[in-house]
């Protein structure tokens, strides 16, 4: 029986023993917390939204035909040379001219006719006259009873008839006057001429090219008036454009200028939306200034919306409002029954961290810190401002700069001092 107790006691001190060992070989080789933190820093902080966009005129016109021919001559610009790309023309200066070969042949007709109902006006005058005379003598004569009655009718008929023939060759006279005038304009409009003072953006017609003149102008120049001035036409999603009002700043540049900064301002928010790929996009015009002439049409802009600002705030790392501890081990002792904590752990603190307090009637966001306190974490409740998407603006009576945040943890593995009793021996040569 004696035999039988040693034998149990021995056991039990070699299972301790064991479980010792293992416990302390797994204490000095197992995994330490580390945390990864960041300073809380002070400084501006911006919040821009970005989209790609097109530079243009702020005023373009399409310069047609009206008239159908052949291209027969270009005009010259402000500086003498011939009408082509990037020309500086003023208004009412000639662009170019059609053929007008058929259009004066078509003045000359209408010229000949004009004079022909002209005539024939004089002619119906003098008809008139004498129709208005004979009207007269045969009242008297049917007065005196010296003609019958057929010729009294027959007399006043001939004047009825004569003032009929008058108004017929008035209106042939207006009608040949209103040809004549149609086929000016038409002369006319065989020279094209400038409507506005502007730029030539383009030239679409060669010398000897034949214009068909349709229900649609066909287009022939165009022409910005005035290039010190541009406009941007961006599309942004409807995810972000009810963020974007007018008059907001808005900074841009250009491929072409990948070192220069351009500023302006939010014009206006179409409302006509379009879809591409089931996403619904607005246009939003971008006024700015281009005295210089720098920014030429069509150029493609990377534009940055100012959405928010903030200055000289409280700035941390968007990954340390994410972060929370794994386990209440880590928080400060006094801290870990707290309400905050136990949401972030979610609700093991207790009945006292889980106890409901009356909510601020505020619009403000909250957010959770976790400030790096010796081998613990301590909570900081803060008020959460604008982002730029790396870094966001915070607010907490008790925070100050170059305090250490929390943004992160890993297990680091301790180098191991001894080899595992109970593990297989190398022996080193």
């Amino acid at each position: 029986m004696f035999t039988r107790f040693r034998t149990i006691v021995i056991a039990i001190v070699i299972v301790a023993f064991a479980g010792g060992v293992a416990w302390w070989w797994r204490t000095r080789n197992g995994a330490s917390l580390s945390y990864t933190t960041a300073v809380v820093k002070r400084g501006d902080l911006v919040a821009t939204i970005s989209a790609t966009g097109t530079v243009e005129p702020v005023e373009v016109v399409d310069v047609g035909a009206q008239v159908a021919g052949r291209i027969s001559s270009f005009g010259t610009d402000t500086g003498g040379k011939t009408i082509d790309y990037r020309s500086v023309v003023e208004e009412g200066a000639v662009l170019a001219k059609i053929d007008e070969s058929v259009y004066a042949a078509d003045l000359a007709v209408a010229k000949a006719r004009e004079l022909s109902a002209a005539a024939n006006l004089e002619q119906m005058n003098a008809k008139l006259e004498q129709a208005a005379a004979e009207w007269k003598r045969a009242q008297e004569l049917f007065a005196n009873k010296l003609i019958s009655q057929v010729d009294y009718d027959t007399g006043k008929a001939n004047y009825e008839v004569a003032k009929a023939n008058v108004s017929v060759a008035n209106s042939g006279v207006a009608q040949a006057r209103a040809d004549l005038d149609k086929a000016q304009r038409n002369l006319d409009f065989c020279t094209i001429k400038s409507p506005v003072n502007g730029v030539i953006i383009d030239r679409r017609v060669n010398i000897g090219q034949t214009v068909v003149s349709s229900f649609n102008a066909h287009s022939l120049f165009l022409i910005a008036r005035d290039l010190a001035k541009m406009q941007i036409w961006v599309a942004v999603n409807e995810a972000d454009v009810t963020r974007i009002v007018p008059g907001a700043p808005v900074t841009f540049t250009c491929d072409s200028f990948p070192s220069r900064k351009f500023n302006g301002t939010v014009g206006k928010v179409r409302l006509n939306a379009t879809m591409a790929q089931n996403v619904v996009m607005y246009t939003v015009e971008i006024n700015t200034e281009n005295p210089q002439n720098i920014l030429l049409p069509y150029l493609t802009a990377n534009v940055r919306f100012v959405v928010q600002e903030e200055r000289h705030a409280l700035l941390v790392p968007n990954a340390a409002l994410r972060w929370s501890p794994s386990s209440l081990s880590e928080v400060v002792p006094d801290c870990r029954s707290s309400k905050r904590v136990a949401q972030e752990q979610g609700g093991s603190a207790g009945d006292d961290a889980t106890s409901s307090k009356p909510e601020k009637e505020s619009n403000e966001r909250l957010g959770v810190i976790w400030l790096k306190e010796g081998e613990f974490v301590r909570p900081v409740e803060v008020k959460v401002g604008t982002s730029d998407g790396a870094n966001t603006a915070i607010a907490a009576d008790d925070l100050r700069e170059n305090q250490e945040v929390v943004t992160g943890e890993s297990a680091e593995t301790a180098p191991a001092a001894t080899q595992n009793p109970f593990g297989p021996q190398i022996r080193k040569r």
